[in-house]
């Protein structure tokens, strides 16, 4: 059913009355004040949790010159991770299936091939027997999988099973094929794991597993080990986060005082990268011609604590100096869609200025070129995802295979079994 339109005027009769008082143009100038007042550093408590690496500065372009600009990098492998989701069936097994995956710019028809995957599982049930054999080989020697067995947790069972599968499908399958990158590595997504490094702040149970369950380490050490490895053979490795989630800058503003009106930071990073011209109105319009972005900053805070110089990174070894480690991030604003992107990088690599403006320029090259994530990022994503038909055959498959049926409510009945 539908909505008439005597009900359609009843909802916008509520939102009328929502009192707005401030202009959005108040907005962009606090956005500014922020910009310039808070951002070189930005400390909290005494930390440095944010600053500018070359100091504060915004940079734009047409967008038609950059995308034509050549870069430093001929060759580009993106790498990304897909999963069934988590499934819980009536027999008590939760459990996901992660695949990963990774992609060459031009195209690598054999690597292409090659494929990582984990099937991390969770039970209540201690008569359960989870085979956590090696790592077994198939399709002529093109798969690696593997089974875990979760951790036990009373709540958040899916979460726990999501997190560990794909970033440990991501993370090994990034070390196994580190030797066939040869200019630069784009992560589909954060550097680090910061789905699982989240687990500190969301429950107690869960920030207790953080720190005292081997398989969060493991993960951890992969991507420490990923830095290292790449450090070492000199090349660059960075994560390209299409949605970026922090809200470090945000809340501490509010914490100073401030009244932040932004959900996150990406929010505050587009009001301050987007340029507006006055057009034939007179009202100023979005000028859609120029992408832009900021400098570099150094990344302390929320998320990116644990692998900075003060945190202890879930307590795995570190071979560099702990700056090494340190996330690197500049955004880039795309007016044409008005979406913010963040580009991170080790300050292993990005303290060199010449290689962290290569990196800057290639992430605006691809993203004015391609309007949206890079090449080989897009095509790392298409060669991990699981379908939605793939996805219900694999629960078909595993329903017989456990002789139970998976876990279905109302709602998956109602809008059928989604994604």
């Amino acid at each position: 059913m539908t909505l008439d339109p005597v009900h359609f005027d009843g909802i916008a009769e509520l939102a009328r009355r929502i009192r707005y008082d401030v202009n959005e143009s108040d907005h962009r100038a606090f956005a500014e004040t922020v910009w310039n007042e808070f951002l070189a550093p930005l400390v909290h408590d005494g930390r440095t949790v944010l600053e500018p690496l070359d100091g504060l500065a915004r940079h734009s372009a047409p967008v038609e010159d950059v995308a034509l600009t050549e870069t430093a990098f001929d060759t580009v492998h993106g790498l990304d991770s897909g999963t069934i989701n988590p499934t819980t069936f009536t027999n008590g097994l939760v459990l996901d299936i992660a695949q990963a995956a990774m992609s060459a710019t031009p195209s690598d028809l054999d690597l292409h091939r090659a494929r990582t995957l984990v099937m991390t599982v969770h039970t209540n049930d201690a008569t359960v027997d989870v085979d956590e054999a090696d790592w077994e080989e198939g399709d002529d020697g093109y798969i690696r999988s593997q089974i875990r067995h979760a951790p036990h947790v009373n709540r958040f069972e899916e979460g726990v099973v999501h997190a560990l599968a794909l970033y440990l499908a991501e993370s090994d399958h990034a070390l196994e094929h580190a030797d066939e990158v040869d200019e630069l590595l784009v992560l589909d997504g954060p550097l680090y794991p910061k789905g699982l490094l989240k687990w500190a702040d969301r429950h107690p149970e869960l920030a207790t597993l953080l720190a005292e369950e081997d398989q969060p380490r493991e993960v951890v050490g992969n991507y420490v080990e990923l830095v290292e490895t790449f450090v070492q053979r000199d090349v660059p490795l960075v994560g390209f986060v299409k949605n970026p989630a922090s809200k470090v800058v945000t809340q501490v503003v509010r914490k100073q005082g401030g009244q932040a009106p932004w959900v996150d930071d990406s929010a505050f990073f587009s009001r301050v990268l987007e340029r507006r011209d006055p057009g034939e109105t007179g009202a100023y319009e979005r000028d859609t011609d120029r992408l832009t972005c900021t400098n570099w900053f150094r990344s302390r805070g929320g998320v990116d604590r644990p692998l900075s110089t003060d945190g202890d990174a879930l307590g795995v070894e570190r071979g560099l100096d702990a700056s090494e480690y340190e996330v690197t991030f500049c955004m880039v604003y795309d007016p044409r869609e008005d979406i913010v992107y963040r580009l991170e990088a080790p300050y292993a690599f990005t303290k060199d200025a010449d290689l962290r403006e290569d990196l800057r320029l290639f992430a605006m090259q691809e993203v004015a070129a391609e309007s949206g994530p890079p090449r080989a990022v897009a095509k790392a994503d298409e060669l991990a995802r699981i379908s939605r038909d793939e996805k219900r055959a694999l629960r078909e498959t595993l329903e017989e295979s456990f002789d139970a049926r998976r876990a279905r409510n109302y709602d998956d009945m109602r809008w059928g079994d989604g994604e």
